[in-house]
């Protein structure tokens, strides 16, 4: 009886591992299991996580029938071991959904739970002593499985106690128990081939961020980025063809870029506070392929996103509203000036944007966004000088459109299709009326002007290696159409965008990015000779 007690009692852990999992994990899903530990601690610790998660582990119910497990088929290879621990021992345990998950990874809850559930089993079959219970076959089975799988064991038991000891290593060393720390640094060399520019020597310039993500309670963010920037867009005589990478002033100061703190209201509401340098796709899906931000996609500040979203930035509030699968609204507001307590300054007196999009998802493929944007002494960041307010006071030839007030209404339409896994269609449209507020003696009269942009693009995800990207964009940058401004006239010609580039992954930390950009009749007007610019972005992040 000792020596049948001592086999049932050995083997009763791998009926607990092929009752619960029905397979004892191999050495790859203990490797996976180690590269999965080091991840999370190197992100976020949450032991609460681990602990629910066990919780509903717990919630299974007792079979007395295979049958009872509707994933549970009789040509699976484990199918009779699993028939004969039901039906003869008692030892199985089901979801209360009726599922038995054989393929899923062990939990050190569930190998508990399970070992507990089989001595617990064992125990009661020898107390009753009931006759055949235990049977002379059955132990020399046990008998011979313990021989046969105790290699096995020992291995297991060793790579267990490895992944116990890296991941003790790693919980004292780790950078924190709530942040992750992310880099991430853009090398770009940028040259114009063609066309009269104010530049035409090529530049090699950096863009580096320092991001620190954190996490509270495993739902919320709170996100800060410090960046320095000396990339500077070649100077074309006009806001079209910038560079989405590029920054202000060429300098190397390190700054604070970014700082917001996003949270979840309700199960399918989101809310996000920016403190810091926010912008629209802070808050929305601007529903581009191509909107990498400067750190990958495309190249250019056009192609990015549709540029009425260029019509706020600062500080601010947004909320994100889902109504069921696929239809969400998202409101903003964010002010240019919000920490400056100054006449004409702050949250609300100063420059603004505020924003309402409706997002439709109705398949995996098929993405559009409808987006209206109010905002004050706030627009653009591409297109022509004119549509960009960047053009002078025909009478004093001095002051700014730009510096005098104005308000805008953008609408803008942005839509998505994947006609195939490795070939995406997109584009967007939009128009804005931007009126003159001011009445100083610059500028005597009010008026209006209307500005249009557009664009079609075409994404091929995965061209010639997963993960790499090629892209092509064609489109105008904004125009204005028409205007009753003093001293902005309308833009006489039309220009075209044509972006070309290759997004190439290296490694899954280093990607290249050779492309062009072509400007045909720059600024709108026919007299400009087209400009060609070529340009290298190699990324790596950390």
């Amino acid at each position: 009886m000792k020596k049948v007690w001592q086999s049932l009692l050995t083997s009763s852990a791998i009926f607990a591992a092929i009752a619960n999992f029905g397979t004892i994990a191999s050495a790859n899903e203990i490797s996976a299991a180690t590269e999965s530990q080091t991840e999370s601690n190197s992100v976020i610790v949450n032991p609460e996580v681990h602990i629910e998660s066990a919780k509903q582990d717990r919630l299974m119910a007792q079979v007395t029938s295979v049958s009872q497990l509707s994933d549970v088929q009789p040509t699976d290879w484990a199918f009779q071991s699993l028939q004969s621990l039901v039906e003869r021992y008692g030892c199985i345990a089901g979801y209360p959904n009726s599922t038995y998950r054989g393929n899923r990874a062990l939990t050190r809850y569930e190998f508990a739970a399970g070992l507990n559930a089989c001595l617990d089993r064992v125990n009661e079959l020898i107390a009753t002593a009931t006759a055949d219970a235990v049977s002379k076959e059955d132990i020399v089975a046990l008998e011979r499985l313990q021989e046969e799988f105790s290699a096995e064991l020992a291995t297991l038991r060793g790579r267990v106690d490895a992944v116990e000891a890296r991941t003790a290593e790693l919980e004292a060393n780790q950078f924190s128990t709530t942040s992750k720390l992310e880099g991430e640094l853009v090398v770009g060399i940028t040259d114009v081939f063609e066309g009269n520019t104010n530049d035409d020597n090529t530049a090699l310039g950096a863009r580096a961020r320092i991001n620190f993500v954190s996490s509270f309670t495993g739902k919320d963010t709170l996100y800060t980025r410090i960046q320095t920037n000396n990339i500077v867009a070649p100077d074309l005589g006009t806001p079209e063809g910038g560079l989405a990478f590029a920054g202000d002033t060429g300098d190397n100061d390190a700054a604070l870029d970014a700082l917001w703190y996003s949270f979840p209201l309700t199960k399918k509401t989101n809310v996000i506070a920016i403190a810091n340098a926010g912008a629209a796709d802070d808050v929305v899906d601007t529903v581009n392929l191509f909107d990498g931000d400067g750190t990958e996609g495309a190249l250019s500040t056009f192609g990015t996103r549709n540029p009425i979203y260029g019509a706020m930035d600062g500080s601010g509030v947004g909320v994100t509203q889902e109504f069921g699968k696929g239809l969400s609204l998202s409101l903003a507001y964010l002010a240019g000036s919000a920490s400056d307590p100054s006449t004409d300054n702050g949250l609300f007196q100063g420059s603004y944007g505020a924003l309402a999009q409706l997002t439709l998802e109705p398949s995996d493929r098929f993405k559009v966004g409808l987006t209206y944007i109010n905002s004050y002494n706030q627009f653009g960041g591409a297109g022509s000088n004119a549509a960009t307010l960047n053009v002078t006071s025909p009478i004093d030839n001095a002051t700014n459109l730009a510096d005098t007030p104005y308000s805008s209404n953008s609408y803008g339409v942005q839509a998505s299709l994947g006609l195939s896994k490795n070939l995406v269609l997109g584009g967007w449209a939009g128009y804005s009326n931007v009126r003159n507020l001011s009445t100083s003696a610059a500028f005597p009269d009010r008026g209006q002007a209307d500005v249009w942009n557009w664009a079609v693009t075409l994404g091929l995800p995965d061209l010639g290696k997963k993960g790499n990207l090629g892209g092509i964009i064609f489109g105008m940058e904004p125009k204005v159409t028409d205007s009753s401004i003093d001293g902005l006239n309308e833009d006489r010609d039309t220009s075209y965008h044509i972006e070309a580039f290759y997004q190439y992954k290296v490694n899954d930390n280093i990607s290249v990015t050779p492309g062009v950009i072509w400007l045909t009749a720059p600024d709108h007007n026919s007299n400009n000779d087209d400009i060609v610019i070529g340009t290298f972005r190699t990324t790596f992040t950390f």
